[in-house]
């Protein structure tokens, strides 16, 4: 898959690949920090857990759902509802 606006795949970044298993061919760091991580009802599977101090942690570290090429069009659309929800 050729980098374009939609897919960029940095091989030379220390951290590639940052999740293990994944197919370095098809692996899409265009999102390499989640724009729907704010959201608790991301498109993604995170995790959560609870702090002794009962603060409520999202944990990402295991999801993949932003990598995947594929997956580009459904971000953005969840993106511009929650926009849209804001105005």
């Amino acid at each position: 898959m050729e980098n374009s606006s939609r897919f960029f795949c940095n091989k030379e970044c220390e951290y590639f690949p940052c999740h293990a298993g994944v197919n370095p061919e098809r692996f899409n760091c265009l999102f390499c920090y989640c724009p729907m991580n704010y959201y608790d009802d991301c498109l993604g599977n995170p995790e959560f857990f609870t702090l002794e101090n009962g603060i409520r942690v999202k944990d990402c570290s295991h999801c993949l759902f932003p990598h995947n090429p594929d997956h580009y069009d459904a971000i953005m659309e969840f993106l511009q509802e929650k926009l849209s929800n804001k105005m």
